[in-house]
């Protein structure tokens, strides 16, 4: 299986990949919004698991997971559950249980990345790593605060941990307040594009952070969440509009 989130070389401006999510609560709906998501065609689609009002039946999101696989046009599938303390639905299923949703959409060749928060309890994360390695599924250690945006210091640990820890990608989103709360992230992507060896994802939310979201991979962050159909999280913008910045950052910073 390969890996769709590549690392350029050092903090060399990228464009980045656009990931566009899918937040539909029924399989039907699912069905619906990835045939009207792909037809867009991001780099990559994002199932927000936690948004899936079956989520405590394994069979079901597993044979939920298979159908958005033919439906995806051969487009890479990240699967996310994103927690209630970094942002997530709420869901009545144990991280244990989330473990076994994970274990098996990647043993059966489902998805080809998952995200795993650094949060998650030590005992799950160990496992999941385990698993991600022997099937070959890429797979992103994140973290989320949605409440500030961390010193520069600690958003650049946060990334150096989870290229420690093993990961493939490192993951940051934070809530600005002010514009130089979307400054430090985008410097904290910098620092991190220059000095890890795997690649960095960040992201500022909210109005604020759009900013982030459309010059990032100037900075060196990997990539981009859109929205082709519905937003899963404050700050997304329509894919539509998104490639026309990065069209026009191409065309003056990062081009020839």
């Amino acid at each position: 299986m390969g890996k769709p989130i590549q690392k350029t070389d050092g903090p060399t401006p990228q464009r980045p990949l656009i990931c566009a999510p899918l937040v539909g609560k029924t399989k039907a709906a699912l069905i619906e919004e990835i045939d009207a998501v792909a037809a867009k065609k991001p780099d990559l689609l994002e199932w927000r698991v936690d948004f899936y009002k079956h989520i405590g039946e394994t069979e079901d999101v597993l044979e939920t997971a298979s159908l958005l696989k033919a439906h995806s046009k051969g487009i890479p599938i990240l699967f996310t559950r994103r927690s209630i303390r970094e942002g997530g639905e709420p869901i009545t299923v144990s991280e244990q249980e989330v473990t076994v949703l994970y274990e098996q959409v990647m043993k059966q060749g489902l998805v080809d990345v998952v995200d795993v928060e650094l949060s998650c309890p030590e005992a799950e994360k160990e496992r999941l790593r385990a698993i991600a390695k022997e099937t070959e599924t890429q797979w992103i250690l994140s973290y989320h605060d949605f409440q500030r945006t961390p010193s520069e210091a600690d958003i650049l640990a946060k990334l150096q941990e989870a290229e420690t820890y093993g990961a493939d990608v490192g993951k940051v989103a934070v809530m600005p307040e002010t514009m130089a709360d979307v400054l430090t992230l985008m410097q904290a992507t910098q620092k991190a594009a220059s000095t890890l060896t795997i690649p960095v994802i960040t992201m500022a939310m909210g109005r604020l952070g759009t900013l982030s979201r459309m010059a990032g991979g100037t900075c060196g962050s990997a990539l981009t969440f859109a929205i082709a159909n519905e937003s899963s999280a404050p700050g997304q913008m329509p894919i539509e509009e998104l490639r026309v910045v990065l069209d026009v950052i191409d065309r003056y910073v990062t081009g020839p």
